[in-house]
């Protein structure tokens, strides 16, 4: 008996902790009634279950046994029947009590999964949809239908076991004999399972009803398209009607049995359901599918495929209303440089790569080891003094596994080194440019001396430093950062136990927050543990001894922890999809974690279904290992977007969707848990970006559903393709993933946050679209298409990359700048954008960076720009020299120019632009190629040089000073 308890509490023990914790967790956030409303619900449909199995069965074994024969003929001293009889009068209450009980726990627990589909069905509303072939509301598939064939599908477990059963019980007790040629059954035995027989049969026919539904899902023709085709509507249709007719005369059939001796009725019943259902449910739709679709498949399908293209854009939101379509030449037909909007483009052109520069961010802004920023970073947009900028940003999170030496004390681990502190921006279109040479050496006194680099970040700092720095006025920051520090974010929760215990009032602060100070944790987030019962749980919980006896605890102790925006949003929301790219911002002074989540469905009739982690993983995934969405879908809005503050820990879900019948049915089952639309305020809105995994699956479907004629549809010739990423380190064709860019809008003029993406020709490599769609709040969620011509011959990105790679300017400098594997090059992200009326404009930035071993620091630094339109390339050190050499005069708009940005400053202090270089009127003559050769010589010993010393910011600027000596050289006649 001991053992017994022992082992229920080893077994239940840990569970019931976790619902403690888990009950004070949700508490704390405000969503208790989440977490009730579904542990209600499950138990409920648990115990419903449980209890209707179970009892059918206990109901079989109960008439079996009470009908059984009262005298049993035995075949002799060793028959085997006997014996089964035998053990089973001895433990005739564990027999029928224990078999219907765990039977029953068993399907409880099976069942109590599907507490989704029992609060859909109960709150769903209507879409005021119909669908084409039965005239339903598409309601009726996306709420009822799961939970008729839930239902259905119980009682035919619960049939089967119980027939299975009451067979068995009538056969160990004699009311079944199987001896001699003939087998005998009792009248009370072939009325039994004459019923329960009849009631499966009858089943299948309600199931056969049901499935005629089924076929809008249908995926016979899939991955042409999903949805009933001509086959299905024509031939299984029908046959379902007339399977369903046959299995209700086959049910009465079985029913006779309780009247009729003869079982050659039900046994002929049994035979011509399944003869049926092979010959009209398989072999005529086969028949009807082989000789009268596929020879004229486009025609026969053509009015089914017109079905799924209508259905599959309402359903992935691409409907008229949200996509525009534009014919694109892919040709410039103006000068970009005369039209405002390219302007605007191209002043914006990125060039920091959010997913090469963690490594940068790290080394340059880490502060302390056990600092650290997510990989990749992020992008965002912040209006900074009157104009609209985007940002690489990232938060200088707390990286546990950084922990060295004592600090991986428990004490310090989950006391003190508890939280990250500030917020790292960078303008995405600069880096610092090197001072000119001359100005450098009047200033340091020796040439080719950095001391800050080049080629990096302008870093802006929101961190605890600046904060509260005398001289750094709130005011003068572009990104001010009130609350910098970070007790909830990606790179914290890590860690296995990523708890932290903080508060504690009466004690000195212990709590790390700068080199020369300490904190003590002042926010409204976590789980009091000042009393000794709740100490108990998260010991257990954790099983830590320490939580129960350490000084370290006071009476205004906190425990913080499920630190990870995304899994706070999920649990909270647990019928929400998030998004697996989860992104920092500022609003109002405060450090936000914006989580993008997804209503979703895997029914809707004739929508494609579509594999989220297939189609959103793209190179970036591949390389950074990020959290993909897993599950088959057929419809998906952007319905919730969600915040989780950095510093408390507090998860507010956002309506955006207000027309999505899939929320509204959720807002049914968790009421106020989801703030209105107008709860929104226009700082929050501001930093709302277009998701990356949707526009992912979005961009997937346009690929194919831009076409509107059915027929063309099915041949695919018109289909376009997500290109491979030609950047990437990996050799697989990952997809190019998707860019946020900020374009010129040709309407107002004025820069509007996009996000985009090339598209391909089906297994070609020349560009056949352009996709874009805004996150600007006016504009929130509109499509831009651009379609070029099928015949167009303008290359895609892969044939771009090529010809940039492969010009002869480039591969020269690709050896030099290699240095024989002293370095290696890092492609940044390769941009398409849209310029020239009709034309298309190609940016990518090269970084350098060191061949370091283990345990040596190496970073990228930004060294060269390439540019290409139609045939030209362009090859510099700035993006305005590189677009000049595409097309001369374009690159004035860019913001990049040489001796503009300031060497970068030491993190949280600003500085000064350096001086510009004059221009320089080389010689001429004889006696000037000779100056420009020694020039040309002095420059290509200092390449030499920089390589050697392994300074990559001191190589960058050789070879500057080289491009400018070859310039020199060529302009003195040599």
């Amino acid at each position: 008996m001991t053992a017994l308890v022992l082992a229920a509490l080893l077994l239940v023990g840990p569970r019931l902790v976790d619902a403690y914790t888990n009950f004070l967790w949700f508490g704390e956030l405000g969503f208790r009634r989440v977490y009730t409303t579904v542990l209600l619900t499950r138990i409920l449909l648990f115990l419903v279950v449980a209890v209707v199995v179970g009892l059918l069965i206990w109901l079989a074994l109960l008439a079996a046994y009470r009908t059984r024969p009262v005298f049993v003929p035995v075949a002799g001293p060793n028959d085997p029947i006997a014996r089964y009889r035998t053990t089973v009068m001895g433990r005739l209450r564990l027999f029928g009590i224990g078999i219907p009980v765990l039977v029953g726990l068993l399907s409880g627990l099976v069942a109590q999964s599907s507490w989704v589909t029992v609060q859909m069905f109960l709150h769903g509303g209507s879409f005021n949809m119909k669908d084409p072939q039965f005239g339903l509301d598409v309601g009726f598939y996306a709420f009822d239908l799961p939970f008729y064939k839930m239902l259905l599908n119980w009682l035919f477990v619960a049939a089967v076991i119980a027939f299975f059963a009451n067979l068995v019980t009538h056969y160990v007790f004699g009311g079944l004999r199987l001896s001699g040629r003939e087998g005998t059954l009792t009248r009370p035995a072939r009325i039994q399972l004459a019923v329960i027989a009849g009631t499966f049969v009858l089943l299948k026919a309600i199931a056969y009803w049901f499935d005629r539904y089924s076929l809008l899902s249908s995926t016979r023709k899939e991955p042409t398209f999903t949805g009933g085709s001509y086959t299905d509507i024509n031939a299984v249709l029908p046959a379902k009607l007339i399977l369903m007719s046959i299995a209700i005369i086959c049910a009465i059939a079985f029913f006779t049995g309780i009247v009729l001796k003869d079982l050659r009725v039900p046994a002929m019943a049994a035979a011509l359901l399944v003869l049926s259902s092979i010959l009209i449910g398989a072999v005529w739709p086969l028949i009807v599918e082989q000789f009268e679709v596929r020879p004229n498949a486009a025609t026969k399908e053509s009015a089914y495929i017109e079905r799924n293209i209508a259905a599959t854009r309402q359903a992935y939101g691409l409907t008229d209303d949200k996509v525009q379509y534009q014919d694109y030449k892919g040709t410039p037909t103006k000068d970009p440089a005369s039209i405002p909007a390219d302007q605007q483009t191209i002043k914006n052109i990125r060039l920091l790569d959010p997913n090469l520069l963690t490594q940068t961010f790290i080394q340059r802004q880490q502060l302390q080891n056990f600092y650290g920023f997510p990989d990749p970073l992020d992008i965002d947009r912040y209006t900074v003094n009157g104009d609209i900028q985007d940002y690489i940003v990232g938060a200088r999170e707390l990286v546990p596994q950084n922990l060295s030496g004592n600090q991986t004390d428990w004490i310090n681990k989950h006391t003190v080194y508890t939280h990250g502190n500030g917020f790292v921006a960078a303008p995405a279109n600069r880096v610092n440019v090197a001072p000119p040479k001359e100005t450098q050496q009047a200033a340091t006194g020796s040439a080719g001396t950095n001391s800050g680099g080049y080629g990096y970040p302008v870093f802006n700092v929101g961190d605890q430093s600046t904060v509260s720095d005398l001289f750094t006025p709130k005011d003068k920051q572009a990104i001010k950062v009130d609350q910098p520090r970070i007790y909830y974010g990606e790179m914290i929760s890590k860690s296995d136990a990523d708890y932290a215990i903080v508060g504690g009032n009466e004690q000195p602060p212990r709590e790390y927050d700068t080199g020369t100070s300490q904190y003590t944790y002042t926010g409204s987030g976590g789980v009091p543990i000042s009393n000794w019962f709740n100490r108990l749980a998260f010991a257990a919980k954790y099983a830590e001894r320490n939580i129960l006896f350490s000084g370290a605890i006071g009476s205004d102790s906190k425990i913080i922890y499920n630190r990870n925006p995304r899994d706070r949003v999920q649990q909270v929301a647990p019928w929400l999809t998030a998004d697996g790219d989860v992104y920092p911002a500022v609003v109002n002074g405060r450090i936000q974690w914006i989580v993008d989540a997804y209503t979703t469905l895997d029914n809707f009739p004739y929508a494609q279904r579509t594999s989220l982690d297939g189609v959103v993983e793209d190179s970036i995934d591949q390389n950074t290992g990020r959290m993909l969405p897993r599950k088959e879908v057929s419809y998906i809005r952007n319905s919730v977007k969600a915040t989780v503050d950095a510093y408390d820990g507090t998860v507010t879900l956002y309506e955006t969707d207000t027309n999505d019948p899939v929320l509204k049915a959720w807002e049914g089952v968790f009421p106020n848990a989801v703030q209105p639309k107008s709860a929104i305020s226009p700082e929050l809105q501001a930093h709302f970006r277009y998701p990356e995994d949707l526009f992912k699956v979005q961009r997937d479907i346009l690929s194919r559903y831009h076409v509107n004629d059915p027929r063309e549809f099915f041949t695919t010739n018109a289909f376009w393709s997500v290109p491979s990423d030609p950047t990437s380190d990996t050799p697989t064709n990952a997809h190019q993933p998707p860019y946020y860019v900020l374009l010129g809008d040709p309407q107002t003029g004025k820069p509007a946050f996009n996000l985009t993406s090339a598209m391909v020709g089906y297994k070609r490599q020349f560009l056949a679209a352009y996709i874009q769609v805004n996150s600007d709040p006016e504009n929130y969620g509109k499509f831009t298409v651009r379609r070029l011509p099928t015949d167009s011959q303008t290359p895609g990105p892969q044939q771009v990359q090529t010809s940039m790679t492969t010009d002869a300017r480039v591969s020269s400098d690709r050896t030099v700048l290699t240095g024989g594997n002293t370095n290696k090059i890092k492609y940044g992200n390769l941009l398409t954008l849209p310029v020239g009326d009709g034309g298309v404009l190609y940016v990518e930035p090269w970084y350098l960076e060191r061949n370091a071993g283990p345990n040596a620091a190496s970073f990228p630094q930004l060294v060269k720009v390439l540019a290409s339109s139609g045939d030209k390339v362009g090859y510099q050190a700035t993006l305005g020299d590189a677009l000049d050499d595409v097309q001369s005069g374009i690159g004035s708009a860019a913001t990049q120019q040489p001796g503009q940005q300031a060497v970068n400053p030491p993190s949280g202090q600003s500085g000064a632009n350096p001086p510009t270089q004059p221009p320089v009127t080389p010689p001429t003559g004889s006696a000037g190629k000779d100056a420009a050769v020694r020039e040309l010589n002095d420059a290509l010993k200092g390449v030499q040089d920089a390589q050697k010393s392994g300074d990559l910011g001191r190589l960058g600027q050789a070879l500057e000073t080289l491009q400018r000596a070859v310039d020199d050289y060529n302009k003195s006649g040599g």
